[in-house]
């Protein structure tokens, strides 16, 4: 399967100004699936998304369809050819 993934103006400089990635997945593919596939192709990228031990950075918001990854099953969320979107939390005082 061919998945679409959204990528935010504050992390395109990590994937060479890509605003949107295209990966070749296997149709049973989780999120942790799509982060390694990622990781390949684009370090930097992966580096901003998960930390050392592979989980999600904690101010990265991964939406798989109109549902936060961490609200479903996290990095073992099925993405059944659903609409990714990587959303970084913004602070500001």
């Amino acid at each position: 399967m061919t998945t679409d993934v959204k990528i935010p103006a504050a992390l395109a400089s990590e994937c060479d100004g890509a605003r949107h990635l295209t990966v070749d997945l296997d149709e049973h593919a989780t999120l942790a699936d799509l982060l390694d596939a990622i990781a390949r192709t684009h370090p930097r990228l992966a580096r901003r998304l998960r930390d050392e031990s592979g989980k999600l950075r904690r101010y990265v918001n991964i939406y798989i369809g109109d549902d936060e990854s961490r609200r479903l099953q996290g990095l073992n969320t099925p993405l059944d050819n659903r609409e990714i979107q990587i959303l970084p939390s913004i602070a500001g005082g």
